[in-house]
């Protein structure tokens, strides 16, 4: 199609929905109906009586009605699938059309962006949740637990391990009635309307935003982190000050792991490999603490390090050549490596 033809199309696509407030009151009380008078029209919605005649006789131009001609007069419902079929055609061919003309935009590999659409937010948010492979980390409103369910639930089913924090907790449903297993590994109430929602997938793709940017207050903002160095900030927080300061349990993670098993969290890996018997094994994907080169770190584990404040959390692994790697989280000052992903599993470092 050319560009002419498309400037055409989509004038067509726009006169078909040219509706006024007028012609959108009476179209939708002769579509209930199926049949009114001019004035029956008028008593039922707020179109004045003098202008009842201009407002039909315009639906009736573009096909959405039929007028008879008789006394009094009659207005009919046409059947919208006829009423729309051109115009359902011409949107179709269009969509294609403009498909084919457009040139997706580059993505940079990592990215920091400010949105204040909520329907761009909670699209963010979905998208989080759909992408993430093995690890899932959430706050949310009541709310958003019910629109996201079906996603949150699909994830689970592919093998993703949910951490979930509901708030506030007054709301939270009740984890006797409601099947929290279902959309997460564990799950927490946490009290209060100001604390921030998020959502990170493995460590590298999250947003945050305040309770009000996706509620009606529109001054208010979500932060994305798309593969940015900066991302682990919002894992971090989740971490150390979200998860630990949510004190009602709504479900308990007491699953045993099944290995091998990624994580993009050092707290959630020392968590499951205290309750693991046996050898275990590692493999460390990372950068260096002291020099910043990437780091890859493959051997038995040794050693694990783990605060109750969730503050310290560490890994110890023997390479082939019997040297000793402390492994810690994101932004690590003590340890010998920074970890952006550990593999755990047994017989081998995977």
């Amino acid at each position: 199609m050319s560009e002419s033809d498309l400037r055409t199309v989509l004038e067509h696509v726009g006169e078909g929905f040219d509706l006024g407030e007028y012609e959108i009151a009476a179209y939708l009380v002769v579509l209930e109906h199926g049949e009114l008078t001019a004035s029956e029209i008028a008593d039922r919605t707020d179109v004045p009586q003098p202008r009842v005649y201009d407002t039909v006789r315009s639906l009736g131009d573009r096909g959405l009605v039929e007028i008879r001609e008789s006394r009094p007069m009659t207005v009919v419902a046409v059947d919208p699938e006829e009423a729309f079929a051109g115009l359902r055609a011409s949107l179709t061919d269009l969509v294609d059309d403009l498909e084919s003309l457009y040139t997706a935009p580059e993505r940079e590999t990592e990215a920091v962006s400010l949105v204040k659409s909520r329907t761009t937010i909670l699209r963010y948010f979905e998208e989080v949740i759909t992408r993430a492979e093995y690890e899932l980390a959430l706050s949310l409103t009541p709310a958003l637990v019910g629109r996201f369910e079906d996603e949150l639930a699909a994830a689970r089913e592919r093998g993703v391990d949910v951490e979930l924090v509901v708030t506030p907790a007054a709301d939270a449903p009740d984890r006797r009635t409601y099947d929290y297993g279902r959309i997460a590994s564990a799950a927490r109430a946490r009290r209060g309307v100001t604390t921030p929602l998020l959502a990170v997938a493995d460590g590298d793709y999250s947003i945050y935003a305040t309770q009000g940017a996706v509620g009606s207050n529109p001054d208010q903002y979500a932060v994305i982190f798309n593969r940015s160095a900066l991302g682990f900030l919002v894992l971090g927080f989740f971490g150390t000050v979200l998860w630990t300061t949510a004190e009602t349990e709504l479900l308990a993670d007491d699953e045993t792991p099944t290995l091998p098993r990624r994580y993009a969290s050092i707290r959630r890996c020392v968590k499951d490999l205290e309750t693991l018997e046996g050898d275990l094994y590692a493999t460390v994907e990372g950068r260096d603490v002291e020099r910043g080169n990437t780091r890859t770190v493959r051997g038995r584990i040794v050693n694990t390090e783990h605060e109750e404040t969730e503050e310290v959390a560490s890994v110890d692994v023997e390479t082939a050549d019997g040297d000793v790697v402390t492994v810690g989280g994101r932004v690590a000052a003590y340890e010998d490596v920074e970890a952006y992903e550990i593999t755990v599993a047994r017989d081998e470092a995977p």
